[in-house]
């Protein structure tokens, strides 16, 4: 099994765009990543969708054949649910399709629409992703969740608002000059620190934004990319994935995420690298508390140790590790759907070095994506190599 190759990768901007449906914003990310590639639409032979809220924001489900018409492909289509990993989640089908040999061509995106549904209907369907019976018809939506785990992080592990500040100031830093970013603004530690409270210790500037987006990638297999002249130069080397309980009840611990240490293991072992071979990495920042329990499930940090690295500089764009150079959920934006794509996109031009902040990491060749869904119940991982 040879690893699929990333031929060519395509996003919209991501923001506010309510008046533009899923379909409009998938056929533009879909349509771009297949000029990046150079790959006709005709010779795609699976397409594969990561969609979360679709019937509840536009009151359509079934988006795989939709959006396969979108782009004028008439490929086998499927749609990938699960949560806000579903975008890494249909990336994972898809390496999986190549890897295999089940196809030599695979298209996958991921597409979310959400400021039609309003702050209140976004923050409702986002809940869905929660444990119903313990979790929503309680009252506890995600900013309220990710607090009681920055809380508890605090109690058992040290670390204060102030080190939180840092997370999303560093990712407003790398987002500043992404053209495809939301807010392509800095911010300072004081304004995220006297930002409205949104969920005690979680702030305005702790939280992703709601965003509207699409993303998507073509993936090929060594011998079509040959026998077309694709260029191979960056591939998908290891995929991962992993599950915990649903709500943050039934867990053994508010601090530590088995999905994310699970797909780890699983995503170092079928890449044949550890966390010391990773040059770089996005991940799953949907609160500025979450990218540090991931840099700890991910093998980067100790228990207890990730909490002061964007303050120390660690992380940061010239840092030994940068983290989500992209801008991260956090600045970059988080269309849930479409965040695993965005993540393969923004990793793939980093490594091709037609990225903004390509310049910081030119001799990079490894990189790590990290996708989790609900409050990590779900995690997806997976490794990206260029070969130089």
């Amino acid at each position: 099994m040879t690893p699929p190759i990333v031929a060519g990768v395509g996003m919209t901007t991501f923001g506010e765009s309510p008046e533009r449906t899923s379909r409009d914003l998938f056929a533009e990310a879909g349509e771009t990543a297949l000029e990046d590639s150079g790959v006709p639409r005709e010779d795609v032979e699976t397409l594969y969708v990561g969609n979360f809220m679709g019937d509840l924001s536009e009151n359509q489900g079934h988006m795989g054949p939709l959006m396969a018409k979108s782009l004028g492909i008439t490929a086998p289509a499927t749609r990938i649910e699960s949560a806000c990993a579903s975008g890494g989640m249909a990336v994972r089908q898809a390496v999986m399709a190549v890897r295999n040999g089940e196809a030599d061509v695979a298209l996958v995106g991921g597409v979310e629409r959400m400021h039609n549904m309003g702050t209140a209907g976004a923050t409702a369907g986002l809940s869905v992703a929660a444990d119903d019976l313990w979790e929503i018809q309680h009252g506890v939506t995600f900013p309220g969740a990710y607090a009681l785990m920055a809380q508890r992080y605090f109690e058992v592990h040290g670390g204060d608002r102030e080190d939180l500040a840092h997370v999303a100031v560093k990712n407003h830093a790398n987002a500043a000059n992404n053209p495809l970013a939301q807010y392509q603004t800095e911010i300072s530690i004081e304004k995220v620190l006297d930002a409205f409270p949104v969920a005690p210790p979680v702030g305005l500037f702790d939280a992703s934004p709601i965003t509207d987006g699409a993303a998507a990638a073509v993936l090929v297999s060594e011998e079509y990319a040959e026998a077309n002249d694709v260029d191979d130069s960056v591939t998908i080397t290891g995929t991962g994935q992993g599950t915990d309980d649903l709500a943050l009840q039934h867990r053994e611990s508010l601090v530590w995420t088995p999905a994310t240490v699970d797909a780890a293991e699983e995503v170092y072992d079928d890449a044949g690298i550890t966390a010391d071979d990773v040059d770089f990495l996005e991940v799953h920042d949907c609160f500025t508390i979450a990218e540090v329990l991931a840099l700890e499930g991910l093998g980067f940090y100790d228990e207890g140790e990730a909490i002061t690295a964007a303050r120390d500089g660690e992380t940061t764009a010239d840092g030994d590790l940068p983290v989500n150079l992209s801008g991260g959920l956090k600045a970059k934006g988080h269309p849930v759907g479409a965040t695993g794509l965005a993540q393969i996109s923004e990793v793939t031009k980093l490594l091709r070095g037609d990225h903004v902040n390509s310049d910081v990491i030119a001799d990079a060749d490894t990189a790590l994506t990290h996708n989790a869904g609900g409050t990590v119940a779900t995690a997806v991982t997976h490794v990206l190599e260029v070969d130089r």
